[in-house]
């Protein structure tokens, strides 16, 4: 059996790896066009802020392990074209021009994500960057250490994450979104606002609900225009979001508006002998039981696993997910799961919620941090939809749990009467999911 896989990111390694212990006689061949695999981008501003200083530990893997595993690994190799009729790829070498052509039985695409690149006028000037991968780390990383202003465009996960590190390092920060809020796609107002104080209270600039119009400069930028005014800026950050990498399949294989491939729960596509997993394609949300484009390197080693699983037969469902993360910001922690109040709204869905401000342990502790606390469900079933939890003390992990209880199907009344230890270092009698709950069934 000969097995391609495209791209080796999250999804592309954690499918290889397995299928080098499942089918030891296979022929399993990666195409990556980067010169190296599985770069923890989720890491990406903890490097450039100097907390990671090393940046090996990015990466999980290396070709060499891959090809220690009996993959023949061909790096710095771009495909070009599939033709899924003969089942043939075209490829070239990146460094020497060489045409590459190869055939196979099994096709894995695991191609992942790329930064979305809006048309504005000026976008390709020096010192307008990208921030995905590995290379981009480092040239943000080098273009950052003379410059006095950094603008971040895009006020998502790793927009704002590059904007405390540029704070922290000295540097004017601007961030700019066309929303009128940050993060407006993980939590709801009264969450954001506490991070976006955080911001402000350290001279942060927030330019929230502006679009960007044109960036300006002779040969590197050196402001950028938006549709509230000018600013002065010596390097730009975009930020905006991230597009599936899936041009190869477009009108091969079913895909979502945005080119997101559809795949059922066992990671096949619509032509029985392609599966994919990762960045490129849609899972199933559990809150809406639909597909959704949701890019998270947890989903992606899934999908990447079980595509390794169910490749020869289908044997092991994808559970879907809820599209859970977590954040750190200055002394901040947030995570959430689920639907929001704000994606409800969004989605047309009806929910309600329950809030709650608990201190995570009992005031005769030395310390106790307050714990805000918000769970949406639905109003009809009392299934949990989502949770979001913000505190100073790290109790992130209560996410992991409602997730849980997302995909599992729990009630809100249930919650209150879930099972949960207290010991005072910890939590109190009555654990805060306890009385979110609680409160629920009172309301």
């Amino acid at each position: 059996m000969k097995i391609a896989v495209i791209g080796s990111t999250h999804a592309g390694t954690a499918a290889v790896t397995n299928m080098a212990q499942m089918y030891p006689d296979a022929e399993i061949t990666v195409y990556e066009r980067n010169d190296n695999v599985s770069f923890l981008s989720c890491g990406l501003a903890l490097y450039v802020g100097g907390v990671v200083e090393d940046p090996k530990g990015l990466f999980y893997s290396s070709p060499e392990k891959l090809q220690s595993l009996g993959i023949n690994v061909k790096m710095q190799h771009e495909v070009k074209e599939i033709d899924t009729e003969n089942k043939q790829i075209e490829a070239v070498n990146l460094v020497t021009g060489e045409a590459v052509s190869d055939r196979y039985d099994k096709l894995v695409m695991s191609t992942g994500s790329w930064p979305v690149i809006p048309p504005i006028k000026g976008i390709r000037l020096e010192n307008v960057l990208l921030a995905k991968n590995y290379n981009q780390a480092n040239t943000i990383i080098e273009k950052s250490k003379d410059a006095k202003h950094v603008t971040i465009v895009g006020a998502g996960y790793i927009g704002v994450e590059l904007v405390e590190a540029f704070e922290q390092a000295g540097k004017k920060v601007t961030l700019i979104d066309g929303v009128d809020r940050i993060l407006n796609k993980y939590l709801d107002e009264e969450f954001t606002e506490q991070v976006e104080k955080a911001f402000t209270d350290r001279g942060v600039e927030l330019r929230l609900g502006e679009t960007v119009t044109r960036f300006e400069g002779s040969g590197s930028v050196e402001a950028v225009v938006t549709s509230g005014g000018r600013i002065e800026t010596d390097l730009v950050i975009m930020c905006v979001g991230f597009r599936p990498n899936t041009d190869l399949l477009k009108g091969k294989v079913e895909m979502l508006e945005n080119g997101a491939i559809t795949v059922d729960e066992y990671m096949r596509t619509s032509n029985p002998d392609i599966l994919a997993a990762g960045d490129c394609c849609a899972v199933k949300y559990n809150p809406t039981g639909k597909p959704a484009y949701i890019p998270l390197a947890t989903n992606a080693v899934r999908m990447g696993t079980l595509v390794a699983r169910n490749l020869v037969k289908p044997v092991m469902k994808n559970v879907g997910t809820q599209g859970t993360s977590g954040l750190h910001i200055y002394d901040l922690n947030m995570a959430s799961t689920g639907l929001t109040e704000t994606a409800a709204e969004a989605a047309d869905i009806h929910v309600k919620s329950i809030t709650i401000n608990e201190k995570h342990r009992p005031d005769f502790m030395p310390t106790a941090e307050n714990v805000m606390l918000k769970v949406s469900y639905d109003p009809e079933t009392r299934k949990i939809a989502g949770a979001q939890v913000l505190s100073k003390a790290d109790v992130t992990q209560s996410i992991n749990t409602l997730s849980v209880c997302i995909q599992t199907g729990m009630t809100i009344d249930e919650l209150g009467f879930v099972d949960f230890f207290f010991q005072p270092h910890f939590n109190q009698p009555w654990n805060f999911l306890n009385k979110a709950g609680l409160a629920a069934v009172a309301q």
